[in-house]
C-alpha cells in the first residue's frame, strides 16, 4: 500500500481531532468508490485489471505511465493476453 498525502482544511483537521475515532482513510477510500461510480468504473473489476497486469508483470509506475482510464488498463491487460509466448509460437 502507497500512502499518499491529502491536503485538508483546518476546520477538517479539527473535526477529526474532536471524532478522533473516525479513520480518515476509510472516508478517503469512499469518496474515491464514490468518483469510481460516477464514471461507471467496479472497484471490483479494477482491482481485478490491475492484479491481472500485475501478474504479467508490468510495475504500478508502468501501468499508471501506460494508462490514464479503465479502457486503457482493460486494452493493456487483454493485449498482453493475446500476444504469444515464446514457448507458444510455432515454426511454418
Amino acid at each position: 500500500m502507497i500512502t499518499r498525502s491529502v491536503t485538508i482544511e483546518e476546520i477538517d483537521d479539527l473535526f477529526l481531532i474532536w471524532n478522533d475515532h473516525i479513520n480518515a482513510s476509510a472516508l478517503y477510500r469512499r469518496a474515491l468508490r464514490e468518483e469510481m461510480d460516477v464514471r461507471g468504473v467496479d472497484p471490483d473489476e479494477l482491482r481485478d485489471l490491475f492484479e491481472r497486469a500485475r501478474e504479467q508483470g508490468y510495475t504500478l509506475e508502468e501501468i499508471a505511465e501506460n494508462t490514464n482510464r479503465f479502457a486503457d488498463l482493460q486494452s493493456l491487460v487483454e493485449d498482453q493476453q493475446r500476444q504469444p509466448t515464446a514457448g507458444d509460437a510455432t515454426d511454418e
